[in-house]
């Protein structure tokens, strides 16, 4: 099994109202994946808890069956399709690990 870790800042000149809802947005268009994407076992988006010591504000934490299904999880359509409406355009950086357990 691989796992799939992302941390994401959004864009500071976002409101907090903004940013709740963009939050809610990838929480709920990533973890929709789920059974969608071959290979693509369980999604979890954490939007809540930020404690301020945080310079992050978005986590995703997925597990897949394989490396190749994550090479397959990167280009799959409705995941490209999430990426570029909920997550891209409101974020200003992005940080990766990808690991086997």
């Amino acid at each position: 099994m691989v796992k799939h870790v992302i941390l994401w800042t959004l864009n500071p000149e976002l409101s907090t109202d903004e940013k709740q809802a963009v939050k809610a947005g990838i929480k709920a268009g990533l973890e929709g994946l789920v059974g969608k994407v071959p290979g693509l076992l369980d999604v979890k988006v954490y939007i809540d808890g930020r404690l301020d010591s945080s310079n992050a504000d978005v986590m995703l934490d997925s597990t897949l069956e394989s490396e190749e299904a994550l090479k397959g999880y990167a280009v799959h359509p409705e995941h490209v399709a999430v990426a570029n409406t909920k997550v891209r355009p409101y974020t200003i950086q992005r940080a990766c690990l990808d690991f086997e357990v």
